[in-house]
């Protein structure tokens, strides 16, 4: 459906404050509850001595964590992202912006996304939707990309949210076709993003063949995009809970696709990124609690979240005897409950992940 720049910009802004003032949560869980790690009663080990260091992009950063694609584009943005952003340099991870739409619609809004100055030194991708890959040609999304200095571009992918918004795009027809396009021609690596309802083990593999370098599962869990969207006005409360549980969707497509994975969907703090590490990821993401905590205390806020993200992972490496990120993703974990019953119809083998 066509969007006028104003358009998107209103609800950008109307997304923000509804995911920070209203309940648009899942009501149903991760699943990372059903997921245990075996405690390691002799870890051997000196806790200030783990080592967290992994690299993004061919970038060192400091701990697997990033501050997941979050907003942009309308007034208010660029105090956000600036603020994510000098966190994120401070504490050397990862940070998405959000979708780029905006500023290709007008040029006027391209200021909410330039955080460069703030942190010179992280990993830092774009983002653009995959319907919009049909609209605008690769070198349009080329020079979006080259104009905020991103390392790597998100590609989201979002029926669930469009379908259910009353002004959404609704022909997800050679998007597909679009993507591999956009892969063979951009200048630097494509990740694909769900925003909440999660990828499975096929569609990993259909976008590992399209040429994307990273996938991002973003499950169920966490913020119901289709909750945002019931909030504006859409009368589908029946997709509220419509999704892949963020640990069976890393589970899924960590057996189907030999990409890096990003853990995201309710992903709360670092044991949620270690639960998700063991099943096959090599990074974890959020947008929620760094977008509260950054409006409720700014930079600080943000900082003080990641460290104890950072603390919460390290405790999971030290109870599993886990001296770095590479024994951390063959620690053992009970799969149980209604996680470990999906496990068993994906072919996934629960009791795998105990005896390795």
């Amino acid at each position: 459906m066509p969007d006028s720049g104003s358009e998107t910009k209103k609800r950008k802004a109307e997304h923000v404050e509804l995911s920070l003032k209203t309940d648009v949560g899942y009501g149903k869980s991760t699943g990372f509850e059903d997921v245990e790690f075996i405690h390691h009663a002799l870890p051997e080990l000196d806790f200030d001595k783990l080592d967290t260091r992994s690299k993004l992009f061919n970038k060192p950063i400091s701990a697997p964590f990033i501050i997941s694609s979050m907003t942009g584009g309308y007034q208010g943005a660029e105090k956000i992202n600036r603020a994510l952003a000098k966190a994120a340099q401070e504490m050397g991870v990862g940070m998405g912006l959000g979708s780029q739409r905006a500023m290709i619609e007008s040029n006027e809004l391209a200021s909410s996304y330039n955080v460069r100055k703030e942190a010179p030194d992280i990993p830092l991708f774009g983002n653009i939707g995959i319907y919009q890959l049909k609209k605008y040609s690769p070198e349009k999304i080329e020079d979006a990309v080259s104009k905020i200095e991103a390392d790597a571009l998100a590609v989201h992918l979002n029926p669930l949210q469009e379908i259910v918004q009353p002004e959404g795009d609704r022909n997800f027809s050679s998007c597909l076709k679009a993507l591999e396009k956009l892969c063979s021609k951009l200048s630097v690596p494509v990740i694909a993003k769900e925003v909440g309802a999660g990828i499975s083990g096929k569609v990993a593999k259909m976008l590992e063949d399209a040429g994307v370098k990273y996938i991002d599962v973003s499950g169920a869990g966490g913020t119901s995009w289709s909750a945002v969207e019931i909030r504006r006005g859409s009368r589908h409360r029946e997709y509220w809970n419509w999704g892949i549980p963020t640990a069976v969707a890393v589970a899924d497509s960590a057996k189907h696709s030999s990409l890096p994975l990003i853990v995201s969907g309710g992903v709360r703090n670092g044991l949620d990124v270690a639960k998700g590490i063991a099943l096959g990821a090599s990074y974890g993401a959020a947008a929620h609690p760094f977008l509260k905590a950054v409006s409720e205390k700014g930079v600080k806020g943000a900082v003080s979240e990641l460290k104890y993200w950072r603390d919460s992972l390290k405790i999971a490496m030290f109870l599993t005897g886990s001296s770095n990120l590479k024994q951390l993703s063959n620690s053992r974990l009970l799969i149980l409950g209604k996680t470990a019953e999906s496990f068993e119809l994906l072919g996934l083998k629960p009791a795998g992940y105990a005896s390795r």
